[in-house]
């Protein structure tokens, strides 16, 4: 697989731990000392992908409940063994735009860093 398939690879990989539920799905999207963080309505909020992994395993199965998932690649910038995709979301009844930057380590793109804004009701933009 070329770089930009196999970071397309662990950005769905991230979308599923959220649409699913999936603490696994989690730590096999980010590195093991990501950082997930940005403003929710009750203000900053800071994980570690430990926190982030056991919150999402904590909240309800959107692909259980039927909802449609939503993921979109607004951007990817690829140089050398880094890169830094804007992804367009669904999760929770909202809709984020995240700013994921990745590594490549021992070939194998993770996310390292998670930056989030939540742009508005799940379903629009």
């Amino acid at each position: 697989m070329t770089d930009r398939e196999q970071i397309q690879a662990t950005i769905q990989t991230y979308f599923d731990c959220m649409y699913e539920s999936s603490a696994d799905k989690a730590h096999a999207a980010f590195h093991e000392n990501a950082k997930i963080t940005g403003y929710l309505p009750h203000g900053l909020a800071q994980m570690s992908v430990t926190e982030f992994a056991d919150f999402v395993a904590s909240q309800p199965s959107g692909k259980e409940a039927g909802e449609p998932g939503y993921v979109e690649v607004v951007s990817r910038d690829i140089a050398g063994k880094t890169a830094i995709a804007r992804v367009r979301d669904d999760y929770l009844g909202n809709r984020f735009l995240d700013t994921l930057s990745l590594l490549n380590e021992n070939d194998e793109w993770r996310i390292y860093n998670k930056l989030f804004h939540v742009e508005g009701k799940a379903g629009t933009g």
